[in-house]
């Protein structure tokens, strides 16, 4: 499968599950780990936790295995690898701790080191 057929396959089992503020992050020319992040939020761990398994298993309904999943137990975070496509679903707080989409979009500010 194509990663952008995979990107479509992902956004609709988002869409399906009612993932919120969905973002897509195209990483390719700055990491070689995948092309695309996406990161979504899920109203409570029991729903973030929904998110990924759909998105898992809408991605081996269409021939796509994920390479790993992580986080499942305590669903604040969870991040399926689809190698191609890492998405990343999350409880608002912790989306806001992180600040991925600002990471990878480079208008991230990294906290500067204090002279003293």
């Amino acid at each position: 499968m194509q990663t952008e057929q995979l990107l479509q396959v992902v956004l609709a089992a988002l869409d399906a599950g009612k993932g919120q503020n969905v973002k897509v992050i195209d990483v390719r020319g700055k990491t070689s780990i995948a092309d695309y992040m996406i990161v979504a939020s899920g109203t409570s761990d029991r729903h973030v936790k929904s998110l990924a398994s759909r998105v898992v298993e809408d991605a081996k309904e269409h021939g796509v295995q994920p390479l790993g999943v992580e986080g499942e137990t305590a669903g604040e975070w969870v991040l399926v690898d689809l190698a191609d496509i890492i998405v990343h679903v999350m409880i608002p707080r912790i989306r806001e701790f992180y600040q991925l989409e600002k990471f990878w979009q480079g208008d991230y500010a990294p906290l500067q080191a204090a002279s003293g």
